[in-house]
């Protein structure tokens, strides 16, 4: 299959390489956000988990103490989204360190 004459190709490939780092730039912008959202979220859920840490020790009862459990609970799952999250950015910006490179293409 002929991609067309071989003087329009690096203009082709260019023209790919480009749009992919638009969307891996995109997607690096939409986890950033998300990062951020979730780090605010964060500082809530540990002051919750330590009200109801403190609230299940002053008050010995089941109940305490499965609130603290939920809230434990609550807070891991977002501190595993988190790391996953902070996996994806990085992962991202190798790609895009990636794409620059095809972009302007360096010594070698």
């Amino acid at each position: 299959m002929d991609a067309g004459p071989a003087y329009n190709r690096p203009l082709m490939r260019r023209a790919l390489v480009e749009r992919s780092l638009r969307d891996v730039h995109a997607r690096l912008v939409r986890v950033r956000e998300e990062l951020s959202v979730l780090d605010e979220q964060l500082v809530v859920f540990n002051d919750a988990v330590d009200e109801a840490r403190i609230r299940s020790l002053v008050s010995e009862t089941p109940l305490a103490g499965h609130d603290y459990s939920d809230a434990q609970r609550t807070a891991d799952a977002a501190n595993r989204l988190r790391d996953s999250l902070l996996a994806t950015i990085n992962e991202l910006e190798r790609r895009q360190d990636e794409l620059l490179g095809r972009l302007v293409p360096g010594p070698r």
